[in-house]
């Protein structure tokens, strides 16, 4: 049984979520909060598997309560709910240690696949709109390439393949689709993602993109496969 905060300033909004996750066998709502400050403590208080959060909130928004939750090392993982015109707060978030992110108008079976995968701690989604997420997300990421010549010391000791994996990672590939490109089995994959967020001292998925972003691994506006 995963259980979930709700975080959002709107009540229906909130009555929606709550009655989609109580009527899911594998889900239970603990705890609902109209804003920032109201999630940290709830988060504190009630140790929820995953924080369903809302970004634009009045008084302390959704990036900086996620940002404080995962300050804490609590056992919480943040699934932030966003909508595209909100790109520009979408890498913030990210930054601030967010597990995955979902569209408001995501259907009710990619929610909940979105919540089974935070609380498993994988930070993929679903690969194509993160793929989607990514491209929009990403253009406010400061581009490392060309801006200093260093290698970033998060990712100078990674080996070739470790490398490739990573860049793969960072275009939002799932292991079975870097499986298929570097031809290797998914189990060797698997070690392998396993060993490069070890590395670069990455908590989960998505902040291994952020790195690899921000050592220049892959550049903003380099091509993803589709």
């Amino acid at each position: 049984m995963t259980t979930v905060l709700i975080v959002d300033d709107q009540p229906l909004q909130r009555l929606g979520f709550k009655l989609l996750l109580e009527n899911n066998p594998d889900t239970s709502v603990v705890g609902q909060a109209a804003h920032g400050a109201e999630a940290v403590r709830l988060a504190a208080e009630l140790r929820p598997d995953v924080v369903l959060m809302d970004i634009r909130m009045p008084g302390m928004d959704g990036i900086e309560a996620t940002r404080r939750i995962v300050a804490s090392g609590g056992r919480s993982k943040v699934l932030v709910l966003t909508t595209f015109d909100l790109d520009a707060y979408a890498y913030s978030a990210l930054r601030a240690g967010a597990g995955g992110f979902l569209l408001k108008d995501a259907l009710p079976e990619e929610l909940l696949a979105g919540i089974r995968a935070v609380a498993a701690g994988d930070a993929v989604v679903a690969p194509a709109l993160t793929r989607r997420l990514l491209d929009t997300f990403l253009k406010h990421a400061p581009d490392a390439e060309g801006a200093d010549d260093r290698v970033d010391p998060r990712v100078a000791n990674l080996t070739g393949r470790e490398r490739e994996v990573l860049q793969a990672v960072a275009e939002g590939l799932t292991n079975t689709e870097i499986a298929r490109q570097l031809v290797l089995s998914e189990s060797t994959i698997k070690t392998h993602v396993s060993r490069v967020l070890t590395r670069i001292g990455a908590r989960d998925r998505v902040h291994a993109v952020i790195i690899a972003y921000e050592a220049g691994l892959v550049r903003n506006d380099r091509p993803r496969r589709e």
